[in-house]
């Protein structure tokens, strides 16, 4: 591997063009989400399209642009707490997506292989497939480490040196810089952001991996293998002295990037013992689901088989959505969760004999039998292991 060059960019704001301002927003359509603080959905943008991009596309080649606060959000992680989310206007994700689109093959030949989140042709599966090819070849110890508030805390000047690194419009440059500093709009009342960049924004994920950059060619500097999917992020270390210098390491250098390693949540560990990552507890004699991924699982289910409700087409189709979604992610072909599949499917059933028959009985087992259950639609979790 190479470390990666200083090569300057120059005129990318000529590159924005009307064809490429309609392909982020069809972008972002599919996307979905809701509006922003100005209320204005992608039902309602879409209303006067060619007039709102052309005016959207002005305003970023002249540099007048300016976004809004986003909207603050929050979704439950699970044990009480919650992750915050920054919602943009429909406006400013579509302004987004062209900044995303225009740096994203400027950095992708710099990332290191061994970064695997939010990346063409790489996901939390590659990463995990990475992290078990490393172990095969002899590295079993793991500092399993945690930056606290990652996204939150982030210095603005890291990810802007990395971008200066690479980017030389200023105009650009600038227009990065505004999205950082646009603010968060919480309970009425907007707050500035000095530090971070929001969970929910476009280009969060691309910021994320320039800013973390920094630190993949460290660890690669130091001779040291890693896996790192966002903020997420292991290294593999063959003794466990080595495991303990890395985390030394590791720590020095996060804090010269102006982050810290959460003490509760970085530690040194062995395959043997466990550890998880990218939502998989992993260990020597297995890959399987986390005991939270399970529990988030069995929450959305629970919200979908109220017993007063009925078990109609409508909701099977909800319920087989979740299901298939849990087992395109969990039923690999590196996972071993077959028992943990048949668990849960066993407790799925039950959640909807009860939805079946209003009431939770014994005899539903016999009463209402699986086959009767397909016939209705209902896919489980054990259905797509044999597609794995």
């Amino acid at each position: 591997m190479v470390t990666p060059l200083k090569i300057k960019h120059h005129s990318l704001t000529g590159r924005i063009t009307l064809a490429l301002m309609h392909d982020a927003f069809r972008a972002v359509k599919r996307n979905k989400g809701k509006a922003g603080v100005d209320k204005v959905s992608i039902e309602m943008y879409c209303k006067q399209l060619d007039q709102n991009l052309e005016a959207l596309m002005r305003d970023l080649k002249r540099g007048t642009f300016q976004p809004k606060p986003v909207r603050r959000s929050y979704i439950d992680k699970g044990g009480g707490k919650r992750r915050p989310l920054g919602i943009p206007t429909v406006r400013d994700r579509v302004a987004q997506e062209v900044l995303r689109r225009l740096l994203s093959p400027l950095f992708e030949p710099l990332f290191h292989d061994d970064s695997h989140g939010f990346r063409p042709g790489r996901s939390c599966h590659s990463a995990m497939e990475r992290l078990l090819e490393t172990w095969r070849s002899g590295h079993r110890h793991v500092l399993d480490a945690d930056i606290s508030g990652f996204f939150d805390c982030i210095p603005h000047e890291v990810v802007m040196r990395g971008l200066t690194n690479v980017v030389a419009d200023g105009n650009i440059l600038r227009l990065v810089q505004k999205f950082l500093t646009a603010g968060v709009l919480e309970d009425g009342v907007v707050q500035s952001t000095t530090l971070g960049t929001p969970q929910g924004g476009v280009l969060s994920p691309l910021l994320a991996n320039i800013a973390l950059n920094f630190l993949d060619w460290h660890l690669d500097e130091l001779g040291l293998r890693f896996v790192r999917y966002a903020d997420d992020f292991v290294v593999l270390c063959r003794t466990e002295h080595q495991a303990k210098k890395a985390h030394q390491a590791v720590q020095l250098f996060v804090e010269q990037l102006g982050l810290t390693l959460s003490p509760e949540k970085t530690h040194v560990t062995t395959f043997r013992k466990g550890f998880s990552f990218v939502g998989f507890d992993v260990q020597s004699s297995s890959v399987k689901m986390r005991a939270k991924s399970e529990e988030k699982y069995k929450d959305r289910i629970r919200e979908l088989t109220i017993r007063n409700h009925n078990l109609d087409s409508k909701q099977v189709a909800k319920i087989n959505a979740v299901v298939r979604g849990v087992a395109r992610y969990f039923g690999t072909s590196f996972s071993t969760c077959t028992h943990q599949f048949q668990e849960l499917d066993r407790w799925l059933r039950m959640r909807l004999r009860c939805m079946r028959t209003k009431k939770k009985r014994r005899t539903d087992n016999c009463r209402i039998k699986i086959k009767h259950l397909r016939r209705r639609g209902c896919m489980f979790l054990d259905d797509y292991l044999s597609h794995a």
